[in-house]
C-alpha cells in the first residue's frame, strides 16, 4: 500500500510533467481568479441609477486555448425587470451580445435557464435580483458539467440517462373500454410532487454523488422520474423499473446528502423519491 502513496513534491513534479490537452483544461465550470476579470458599464447611466453589478462566467469554444474568466456588467436596476433572466437578456441586447444562455419560458415551465445564481443552483426567471447594490451577483453555469459556451451546460448524458429509465406508460393490458387508462383520485395524488418536475437538472448538478459518479449514478432527477412511473397506478413494469436499478451504482450512490431537496426551484423532494424507491425494493 505504500507503494501506492506518493509524496507532494512527486506528485507536483507529476502533474507538472503530464501533457494536458485544450479540452480538458475546459471540460468543466470552474472558479474563475479575480485577475481575471474585466468591466463592461452600461452607457450613460441616469444620475439617480441604482447601479447593480453582475460577474457573469464566459468562456467561448472558438478559443479553448483561452481560460474561462469572469465578465462584470453593470446595470441600472431602475430600467431592468426584477428577476435575473431580465438583467441577463438586458446586457445580451444592449450591452455584449456575445453572452450566451438559454431561455424560453420565463415563468419556471421549462427549466431552459438553469444556473448557478450566487452559490445556488436555481431558475434565472424565478430568481430575484438582490436589490442591494453593494452585493455583486456571480452568475455560473449549473456545476460540474461540460459548459457548450458560457452559461450554456452539455446535458447530453443528463438526458441519455432520462431516456434510460423509459418516462412513459407501459401496460400489456389494454384499458377496459378501449379508451383511456383511468385511476382513482388516491391514485392521482400519489403523482403530485413528482410529475412537476421539468428536467432542469439543478438537483443533480448540486449532488456530490452525482459529481463524481455521473456516468453510473442517475441523480436525483431521473431518480424521481423514475419513482413518478413506478408509483403511477397505471404502469404495469413496476418489477421491471425495480430491476433496472437493482445495482450498485444506478440507486444506491445516493447517501442522503439532500442538496437536491434544498435546491429544488418547484419545491419538490428527490430525497424522498428516491428514499421510497429503496423502500419498495426492500419489500418488492
Amino acid at each position: 500500500m505504500a507503494a501506492l502513496r506518493m509524496s507532494p513534491a512527486r506528485l507536483a513534479q507529476s502533474l507538472r510533467a503530464a501533457p494536458i490537452s485544450p479540452a480538458w483544461k475546459r471540460t468543466m465550470a470552474s472558479v474563475v481568479p479575480p485577475s481575471q476579470t474585466s468591466t463592461i458599464t452600461e452607457p450613460a447611466p441616469d444620475k439617480d441609477a441604482k447601479i447593480k453589478t453582475f460577474q457573469i462566467y464566459r468562456w467561448d469554444p472558438d478559443q479553448p486555448t483561452s481560460k474561462p474568466r469572469m465578465q462584470t456588467y453593470t446595470l441600472d436596476l431602475n430600467k431592468t425587470g426584477p428577476m435575473v433572466l431580465d438583467a441577463l437578456i438586458r446586457i445580451k441586447n444592449e450591452i455584449d451580445p456575445t453572452l450566451t444562455f438559454r431561455r424560453s419560458c420565463r415563468e419556471g415551465i421549462c427549466g431552459s435557464c438553469a444556473m448557478n445564481i450566487d452559490g445556488v443552483n436555481t431558475l434565472a426567471c424565478l430568481c430575484r435580483i438582490p436589490t442591494e447594490t453593494s452585493h455583486q451577483s456571480k452568475i455560473y453555469p449549473l456545476p460540474h458539467t461540460y459548459v457548450v459556451k458560457d452559461l450554456v451546460p452539455d446535458l447530453t448524458l443528463f438526458y441519455k440517462q432520462y431516456r434510460s429509465i423509459k418516462p412513459y406508460l407501459q401496460r400489456d393490458t389494454p384499458p377496459p373500454d378501449g379508451k383511456e387508462n383511468r385511476q382513482s383520485r388516491p391514485d392521482r395524488e400519489k403523482l403530485d410532487g413528482l410529475y412537476e418536475c421539468i428536467l432542469c437538472a439543478c438537483c443533480s448538478t448540486s449532488c456530490p454523488s452525482y459529481w463524481w459518479n455521473a456516468e453510473q449514478y442517475l441523480g436525483p432527477a431521473i431518480l424521481l422520474q423514475s419513482y413518478r412511473w413506478i408509483a403511477d397506478s397505471r404502469d404495469e413494469k413496476t418489477a421491471e423499473r425495480y430491476d433496472a436499478l437493482n445495482n450498485s451504482m444506478s440507486l444506491y450512490r445516493c447517501h442522503t446528502i439532500l442538496n437536491c431537496s434544498r435546491t429544488c426551484p418547484k419545491g419538490l423532494n428527490p430525497g424522498l423519491a428516491i428514499a421510497e424507491i429503496k423502500k419498495g425494493m426492500a419489500f418488492a
